[in-house]
This record gives C-alpha cells, structure tokens and sequence, in this order.
C-alpha cells in the first residue's frame, strides 16, 4: 500500500487487522469515474467535476459529477425491478417492469443539463451548510427512456393531480429501513414536458450504479434533486409532495432579501421551492492559470445554460467588466440541453489578466459579476466565472 502511495502511512503499525485505509476504497469504489474528480464525501457519495475537465459538447460518463442523499443500494435485481405509478390524482395504479417500460413506450433521447441546486455553494460568505460545491456540479450528458407524460396517459390523472413525487431504493444513510434520504417531486405541468425522462440509458449505455442504474427519473433545467435515482415508484399528489428533503429549507431559498448569516423560520411564509435553475455559464477552456506568448491570441470556449430559458447572448470581458466582447454562440442540441460557446481574445500587453464570462437569458436577465443573494442553503450562485492568464 506504501507503494501505491507513493509515500509511507503514519501509524501504520496501528493499522486495525484487514482495514483498507479509505483512499483505496474510494479509488476502488470510483472505478469509471475520472482520476481528478474530488470527493467531497463518500457517505454520500459526493464527487465534483473540475471546470476545465467539462471541455465536452457531450458530458463522458466518467467526467459526471455525483451527487447523492442517500447509499446505493446493496443489492439490485433487474428481472424483479418495477415502477409503480400511484397516488391520490392516479386514476388507476399501475406497476411495469423495465421490458414492458421497452416494449410498450416509444423511447426517446434528449441531452439535458442537470445541477446540483448548491453548485458554487462555496462561494457564499458566510458560509452556508450542505457541501461545499466549487462550480463543477454540472453535466450535460444525453438520456435515452420514456416520456412520463406517455406513461401518466395510460394510467390517467385525475383533474385535481398538482405535483409528482418519486421514491428511489437508496438507503438512507443510517441505514434506518423506515427512514427515506429523499423523495422530491416537480409540479405536474413539468412533469408532463416532452423531455421529462424515465430513463434507463445515459450516452448510449446503461445507467452507472452512481447515476441510479437500473432506473431513473431525469428532468432537465431544475436542480438535479428533482431527478430521482433508482427509481421505482412514482406518486400522483393532489397537494405539493412532502417527501423527504422537501421540508425545511431544503432545495428553497428566502421570498425576499435576507441579512447575510440570517436565522429564519423555515415555514411556506419565509421560503420557496427552487423551480427552474438562473442563467449561468462556465468557461472549460483553458483552465484557469494558463500562460500564453505577448501578442498571441487567446481562444476560448465554455458553455451556458438557463433553466427552462435559452441564452440569447454569451460575452466575455478582461478588464475586470469594463467592456464587454461578444461570443459565437451556439444553439442547443434540444430543449433544456446548454449551449456551447467560443470567442478569441486579444491581450494589450504583457501582464497578468482576469477572464470574466457572462451569459443572458431569452428574458434579458444577466448573471451577476459578483456573489448573489445570501441564503441558508447556499444555492443558486451564478455568479460569473473568471480565470487568470498570464501573458509574456
């Protein structure tokens, strides 16, 4: 184990007999996942992307960030796996196994972005609880499965349906049998959006373990919580689900403005569900600290996303936002898929620069160029990303 490390292990004498220090474990556990993707916890499993490795129009598998509430289970059996659709506005219950999901539904593929509700989390001063997410909790990968909305009009929903709310089989982490580590849901008029998946395939191949194989719920342009992981069952409500991670302050920011560090009451009064994810962008080319000859020209390109919107501009800026030069962008593969963009930049001189990157949305909102409104959460900071060049 020494030499693997390439350094020794303190304490090993102290080492409990048949314990596999925990870096092995997560390289072991990581198999198919890229080697400088950063754990930020392991139970949960809570991985990060770096930006510059998100250079994709398409994101790889293994350049997937993981972002899970609760353990993967323990055990999966394909042959008995079933979704059931029930619930209150369910004009009749029904369960499918994956091959009648197959056979009897038309697949569909759509690229859809998914983001953790706290990416750039830990950009917040002070700071907020949950993870400390840089801004890599994003992909953007292609998912091939079925409409729900195809499958809701063979069961049939009732008039009075207003929200969905999905049940996975991961466990909670105390491995309480009775206690769900989350079980979220959107209003049902998303949910009946053409590219609201149930999805057994990402990139041509079958869900990864950590991406909720064998079935999933995949529902694009809010955050990644609403996109339910080893899915088997899903409820038709006639009120707002009450699901696990739906209480509290959880996935909801303050209706209005709060003093940083602020202690509110989590009541409907003080916070609101996150629907659809700001406009926000990234820039994956070059990774931040590149070095470039006097006089020579700069390309760059990225990618930028708007929740339910389109991004209608794409600018980048290197004196700090003095002025603003436009971006070729590029139109979405689909529906709630990002766009990706490119530019070539000119330097003055010799010195040190600041890249800054900003996207507007189809309603003319701009991401901000510094830190947005506090919350408790730490979600939805889009601010824009900057990154240092140094040139001569």
């Amino acid at each position: 184990m020494t030499a693997a490390l390439g350094t020794e292990i303190a304490f090993a004498d102290k080492l409990p007999k048949g314990y596999v220090p925990l870096v092995f474990d997560e390289k072991d556990a990581l198999k198919g996942k890229h080697k400088d993707l950063t754990v930020l916890s392991d139970r949960p499993w809570n991985v990060e992307t770096p930006i510059h490795l998100l250079d994709d129009k398409v994101t790889p598998i293994d350049k997937m960030f993981i972002r899970n509430n609760g353990l993967v289970p323990e055990s999966i059996d394909v042959s008995k796996w079933t979704l059931t659709i029930d619930g209150e506005s369910v004009k009749k219950a029904r369960s499918y196994t994956l091959d009648e999901l197959k056979k009897k539904f038309k697949h569909h593929t759509y690229q859809l972005t998914l983001e953790c509700g706290g990416n750039g989390r830990s950009g917040f001063t002070p700071t907020a609880s949950g993870n400390q997410w840089g801004d890599g909790a994003v992909h953007c990968a292609q998912w091939t499965g079925v409409r729900l909305k195809d499958i809701l009009a063979e069961v049939g929903v009732k008039e009075d349906a207003v929200y969905i709310g999905y049940y996975g089989k991961d466990l909670h982490p105390s491995r309480d049998p009775g206690k769900s580590p989350i079980s979220r849901g959107v209003p049902i008029k998303k949910a009946l959006e053409d590219e609201t998946l149930i999805a057994w395939a990402v990139n041509g191949q079958p869900l990864p373990e950590f991406h909720g194989y064998p079935l999933r719920l995949v529902i694009g342009g809010w955050p990644a919580s609403v996109s339910g992981k080893w899915l088997h069952r899903i409820s038709i409500r006639n009120k707002v689900h009450d699901g696990a991670k739906m209480e509290g302050h959880s996935y909801k920011v303050p209706r209005f403005p709060v003093q940083p560090g602020e202690k509110l009451a989590e009541t409907d009064e003080n916070f609101r569900i996150i629907e659809s994810m700001p406009v926000k962008s990234m820039i994956t080319f070059p990774k931040s600290g590149a070095m470039i000859p006097e006089g020579q020209k700069l390309p760059l390109r990225g990618h930028a996303w708007a929740g339910d919107q389109q991004v209608k501009s794409m600018q980048v800026s290197i004196d700090y936002g003095a002025t603003w030069q436009p971006c070729k962008l590029e139109a979405p593969a689909n529906r709630l898929a990002w766009q990706h963009w490119s530019a070539d930049v000119q330097f003055p001189s010799k010195g040190y620069y600041e890249v800054w990157a900003r996207a507007t949305d189809d309603k003319g909102v701009t991401q901000p160029m510094v830190i947005p409104a506090w919350n408790p959460g730490g979600y939805l900071n889009n601010a824009c990303q900057r990154i240092a060049v140094k040139v001569g």
